[in-house]
């Protein structure tokens, strides 16, 4: 995935989520924010899974919106918990 690149996932509600990695091809960041844009959690380095079972990451608190992005990047951009996200283009029926 190009460095400046990433995966946004969106989910109705804020609730606690929890993310795998099977099939995935490269290891990853998983950021997670709540309705309120705010970094509330953040798994650093997920690895790919190969077999089941997979390894959980769970955000731990209730989150909404989950960015997965090449691992090292929070880091790299020194993403912290309360940071604020800005999301613009979500369909209507997300926010």
């Amino acid at each position: 995935m190009p460095a400046d690149h990433g995966m946004l996932f969106v989910f109705g509600e804020n609730a606690p989520l929890t993310f795998w990695m099977k099939n995935t091809l490269i290891p990853l960041d998983m950021l997670f924010f709540d309705s309120q844009y705010r970094l509330v959690a953040i798994q650093a380095n997920a690895q790919p899974c190969r077999s089941t079972p997979c390894r959980l990451y769970p955000s731990g608190v209730p989150a909404r919106y989950v960015l997965e992005v090449n691992a090292g990047t929070a880091a790299r951009i020194g993403a912290r918990q309360g940071n604020v996200i800005k999301i613009s283009r979500l369909p209507a029926r997300t926010q």
